[in-house]
């Protein structure tokens, strides 16, 4: 197989998994099907199966599509921002941001598979847990390094702190989509603030949002 035809395959790839993701983000994943985004991407659909065997095959693909997706929108902007408290604050309003924004088109694409698939067994349900999990883990790192350098209490429970702003920002997504509007997230940026102003050590670094009145621009 030539170069040229590997470049072809990827790019053709790529175009399916854009229209799966615009699908999904509307009709959920189970939403999916090969007729649909034949037409989409204008191919046939045994040309589709080329590609992806089968539907949770596209499904499993989509999801790491919208993984990654993340990762440029919340994880890597965030890694310039100091360790500790800094990369924690910035790392929650990054997340508001890319909830509020529609990356996806509407809200947090994550919560809305989550819901779609929290009683279906099966490896779409098991890979969409993983990555809940796997941010959860994430969160709680993020404050134990801000405790490792002094920025936050250290006999603070650090995967209670994790688990409280992810309940505040999953909660501010679930208002969006139901109710719209940018309220939703304008409060759990004020309520994880104060939840971790509370936690926060004296003498930290005076991070821009969360030592002062001043919201962000961003929410």
């Amino acid at each position: 197989m030539t170069q040229a035809t590997l470049r072809k395959g990827a790019r053709t790839r790529e175009a399916i998994l854009d229209a799966a993701l615009t699908e999904a983000a509307s009709s959920g994943l189970s939403g999916l099907t090969f007729g649909r985004l034949a037409q989409a991407v204008g191919m046939s659909k045994s040309g589709l199966f080329a590609h992806f065997k089968s539907k949770e095959d596209l499904q499993l693909a989509t999801l790491e599509e919208a993984r990654q997706r993340y990762v440029d929108s919340v994880q890597r902007p965030t890694l310039s921002a100091p360790p500790g408290l800094p990369r924690l604050w910035a790392r929650c309003q990054a997340w508001l941001s890319y909830a509020q924004n529609g990356v996806f088109g509407n809200g947090c694409f994550f919560s809305a598979v989550a819901v779609e698939f929290d009683n279906r067994p099966g490896a779409v349900r098991d890979t969409i847990a993983g990555l809940f999990a796997t941010w959860i883990d994430e969160l709680t790192q993020a404050v134990e390094q801000a405790q490792e350098l002094g920025h936050v209490q250290p006999e603070v429970d650090a995967r209670q702190v994790a688990f409280e702003i992810n309940a505040l920002m999953t909660a501010a997504n679930a208002y969006h989509q139901l109710l719209g509007g940018h309220e939703p997230f304008a409060r759990s940026w004020r309520a994880i603030r104060r939840r971790l102003q509370a936690v926060r050590v004296v003498g930290s670094p005076d991070l821009h949002g969360l030592c002062s009145d001043e919201q962000p621009a961003l929410v």
